[in-house]
């Protein structure tokens, strides 16, 4: 399994970004995909969930701002992130965690270290 993501880039506060994140040789009715970000000097937090279901799930942090899609033809998992504030700079990756029949939900409150497979992640600089 690979995860790659991209569409990473400086923006200034109030901007949008769309990061991708394509899988290989992972479908995403296998299990979980998650959205994470990680700032210098914080732990990794999760922002997004995607179940095996198709179902979503959104971090209080981002609701309302930041929304995840898929691709299922393309195996690609989008995260569009708009209202971009300066906390929201951080590194952001996807990961992935085999796990039939979870939802959102589920998938949202899994920590970082119940995740598998990790992309190398992309930067999201946002200034004030």
């Amino acid at each position: 399994v690979q995860l790659m993501e991209s569409g990473g880039g400086a923006v200034q506060s109030g901007g949008s970004l769309r990061l991708s994140c394509v899988a290989s040789r992972y479908t995403f009715t296998r299990g979980c995909m998650g959205w994470f970000r990680q700032a210098p000097g914080k732990e990794r937090e999760g922002g997004a969930g995607l179940g095996s279901d198709g179902t979503i799930s959104l971090a209080n942090s981002v609701k309302g701002r930041f929304t995840i899609s898929v691709d299922n033809a393309n195996n690609t998992l989008f995260l569009q992130g708009d209202s971009l504030k300066p906390e929201d700079t951080a590194m952001y990756y996807c990961a992935a965690a085999p796990a039939y029949y979870k939802d959102g939900a589920f998938c949202l409150r899994l920590r970082p270290n119940e995740y598998n497979y990790w992309g190398q992640g992309t930067q999201v600089t946002v200034s004030s």
